[in-house]
């Protein structure tokens, strides 16, 4: 069954056809392609490296490139399961598989998958902060899920940037081979310790000998070190830092878990998009711009940070008392166009000019 308990729709009759393949990358196990099938659809395809560590090694170890092969293939069976098992609008979509013989080894596997981007962390502190809250609101919503799963709390164990993809704005996660729904068993506390390259930590050893909420808290504080505390406090409205803070700085020191986080979060984006977090910003009042029907900026826009288009001055905004205080806050701004277009929010989009003195 799929994720809507319907069959897999794609096979190998699929692959058959395929167009446009490009490698994208590979890890300890798997390699991922990029193709388009049925000239319509592009996806990502995932099997076993031949080349890979895992194959390496085991064959120089064991010396069967076919049974070495079966011993790596099942981590691709192992994450196509848990694919169909976890369905979250942030966990990547399994369209369907292939078995096939290939490189004279009976019955390869190829996982056909939903196609994301590549998470660029660089590329991400580049962008609005709207675009950056966006990938930590996925994150946390993906975290409150796997905290809450129907196979029980799922942790990631190998969780890095690179295990994530951004399809239509939305943080996915991709790579469920490593995932585990095991806590860990304790006699004492001191046999819940977590150690993280910048810290450590001593969870409770509950009475039934598991560490309470082992799984939920690795995840969060893994949350923080490579997103969080990145991503959230830079460029944020000013009446929302002091929120943020608190966020990034409570799941530093895991002060609470994922419900908690997930509720602050959820509570900045209504105030987000609800205008909540504008008081009192106007500098000017509107009686200082004057209103231009039909008017457009052709010429006179200039670049900004950050900004929609590379090569002008696009912004989000919520309304015109916003679009007046970004104006007045830019030495080059003049005037402002309020655009059709809107984010992921609802945010309306300015596009703003400088005057050019001849």
């Amino acid at each position: 069954a799929g994720r809507t308990g319907c069959p897999l729709r794609l096979g190998c009759r699929d692959i058959r056809n395929v167009t446009d393949v490009h490698y994208l990358g590979s890890g300890y196990t798997k390699a991922v392609y990029k193709a388009v099938l049925n000239r319509s659809l592009a996806v990502a395809l995932k099997s076993v490296d031949f080349a890979g560590h895992d194959i390496d090694n085991c064959v120089k170890r064991y010396g069967s490139l076919e049974d070495c092969y079966r011993l790596a293939s099942y981590k691709i069976v192992k994450e196509m399961v848990l694919l169909q098992r976890l369905r979250h609008p942030n966990i990547l979509q399994l369209h369907g598989y292939c078995y096939q013989d290939s490189n004279d080894i009976s019955d390869t596997l190829t996982a056909i998958t939903e196609l994301g981007s590549p998470l660029e962390m660089i590329q991400l502190l580049q962008t609005s902060w709207e675009d950056r809250f966006r990938i930590c609101l996925s994150l946390v919503r993906l975290l409150h899920y796997l905290a809450h799963s129907p196979l029980g709390s799922v942790t990631l164990l190998d969780f890095r940037p690179r295990q994530f993809v951004i399809v239509n704005g939305e943080l996915k996660v991709t790579d469920l081979d490593d995932a585990s729904i095991e806590e860990s068993s304790c006699s004492s506390n001191r046999d819940c310790f977590m150690e993280f390259p910048a810290r450590n930590f001593t969870l409770l050893c509950s009475v039934e000998g598991e560490c309470q909420s082992m799984n939920e808290k690795r995840n969060l504080y893994n949350a923080y070190r490579f997103f969080f505390t990145y991503l959230l406090p830079h460029s944020a409205p000013s009446s929302l830092r002091p929120l943020l803070d608190v966020i990034v700085n409570a799941t530093g020191e895991l002060q609470w878990g994922i419900d908690e986080t997930a509720a602050h979060l959820e509570r900045v984006l209504h105030l987000y998009k609800s205008g909540m977090y504008l008081q009192n910003i106007t500098r000017k009042t509107n009686s200082d711009y004057k209103k231009l029907p039909k008017a457009a900026i052709l010429n006179e826009d200039y670049r900004c940070w950050p900004s929609y288009h590379h090569k002008g001055c696009l912004l989000s905004v919520f309304d015109v008392r916003e679009a007046i205080d970004v104006c007045e806050s830019h030495s080059q701004c003049s005037a402002f166009v309020l655009t059709n277009q809107t984010t992921w929010t609802g945010n309306k989009c300015q596009q703003v000019k400088v005057t050019i003195n001849l």
